[in-house]
């Protein structure tokens, strides 16, 4: 998401910071440059047009400040417009809620736009958060919608509501809400008929299942990769039912980003959630700082801590933590329990572009290939409990069953215990400098 984008600004940027002295000639030249990175992105034309508009006026009205080098200050105007484009920096990212439970959530929008998953993430997310959701299966036209809806909730362990016979969807509608309302729930997720195209007959539709529900929030779910369509659906729905937000979905893949960037600018309403990734938990708050962040290739530390929280068996890391810092020995146990709570966290190469001033380039030459955690974790099982605990006595024929066992060369089981090993050796160190560190002592006397 963004990745071209962020690679095509990044570049005007290098170009300006090594001009000592910034003119006017240069700053519209290098936005002339902007402008074509983001019309390339298939950002509205009239969004990218005010967008250097307001650059421009800022860059040049600004008082420039000693301590800070010209082209710096243009990549935080850049940054703060960039924001704004987005939704503003006081946007509100949360979802309306019902004075009196359960609050309903519409989900509407084209066929094959992702709504029957994006209503089980959605679920997903309230259930982690300690909310009760009910899903409702409101769409008896598609085949297997309502099934797949089913699935959905069952590999999540939240209620769902289908009536495979009923044709009626505002009754399919009215009496999922009032079943979720009598069994407690706090939040209803409402999964909509799509069509293929926008029609007569599928808005009047959503018109009467909207006035028949009172919802507190209509989400449309728009194919992120289809850029400017997507902002011309979010239109069409927006002026005949009114939506209060967009979830755009298949963000994790080459999405140039141009919806994202264009939709509040279009509409004035907000994208709400962007999906990045299949599984249920790749649903992901859409903040336009963060947001603004990662396209100027910043990071987004905020997001790659907020992963860990969802996903790290917090007792399982307190334990590991008071083994490593109360002087314990880091066995290959331990580092097989570390791996997969990080494979939980999904692809690595996405965590590492979360890392700020990692950019994308700098990972071109890198090995991120998933498969190396699952040939590591192959190898480890392969080992006998005594073997994981005392890596030391391993030997040349204990080495040689492991790699048979795992189905991986020789080398490759040396090469994970030498980096064990060295691992090994830094939790130690670490295990020593704690109490130092708790006591109070300075860096420079740490270092001694």
């Amino acid at each position: 998401m963004f990745e071209q984008l962020g690679d095509r600004l990044d570049g005007v940027f290098r170009r300006l910071k090594g001009r000592g002295v910034i003119t006017q000639p240069m700053l519209r030249e290098g936005l002339r440059e902007v402008r074509r990175a983001l019309l390339e992105a298939d950002v509205n034309f009239h969004v990218a047009r005010d967008f250097l508009k307001r650059v421009e006026e800022r860059a040049l009205g600004e008082k420039v400040l000693e301590a800070v080098r010209p082209a710096d200050q243009i990549v935080k105007i850049v940054h703060d417009e960039l924001i704004e484009v987005l939704g503003g920096a006081s946007a509100e990212s949360g979802l309306a809620e019902a004075t009196v439970p359960p609050s309903v959530i519409m989900l509407v929008g084209l066929q094959g736009s992702g709504k029957t998953t994006t209503a089980g993430k959605l679920a997903r997310r309230f259930d982690r958060l300690g909310r009760r959701p009910t899903l409702v299966a409101c769409d008896p036209y598609r085949p297997a919608a309502g099934e797949q809806l089913v699935t959905l909730a069952e590999s999540i362990d939240v209620p769902v509501v289908h009536e495979p016979g009923e044709k009626d969807v505002v009754a399919l509608a009215s009496g999922g809400v009032d079943s979720a309302r009598r069994a407690g729930a706090t939040h209803v997720i409402i999964d909509t008929a799509g069509r293929l195209q926008v029609d007569a007959e599928l808005m009047d539709e959503l018109k009467r299942l909207k006035t028949e529900l009172g919802p507190q929030e209509v989400l449309l779910v728009a194919d992120g990769m289809t850029g400017q369509e997507a902002v011309r659906i979010a239109e069409g729905f927006h002026e005949t039912v009114g939506i209060t937000g967009v979830v755009l979905t298949k963000m994790d893949g080459d999405a140039r980003g141009g919806a994202a960037l264009s939709i509040h600018g279009v509409l004035g309403v907000p994208v709400k959630f962007v999906g990045v990734g299949e599984r249920l938990e790749d649903l992901t708050a859409f903040e336009p700082e963060r947001m603004a962040g990662r396209i100027l290739q910043m990071g987004d530390i905020v997001g790659l801590v907020e992963k860990a929280q969802q996903t790290f068996d917090i007792e399982a890391g307190q334990k590991l933590e008071k083994k490593v810092l109360g002087g314990g020995q880091f066995d290959l146990e331990d580092f097989l329990q570390a791996t997969k709570q990080i494979q939980k966290m999904g692809p690595i190469e996405g965590l590492l572009k979360m890392i700020p001033g990692v950019k994308p380039k700098m990972l071109e030459g890198v090995d991120v290939d998933p498969r190396r955690i699952k040939h590591m974790e192959a190898i480890i099982l392969s080992m006998t409990p005594a073997e994981r605990r005392k890596p030391e006595i391993m030997n040349g024929s204990r080495r040689a069953r492991i790699a048979k066992g795992s189905g991986r060369p020789v080398h490759e089981v040396n090469r994970l215990l030498k980096q064990f090993k060295e691992m090994r050796k830094m939790m130690k160190q670490m295990g020593k400098l704690a109490p130092r560190l708790a006591a109070g002592g300075k860096l420079d006397s740490l270092l001694q």
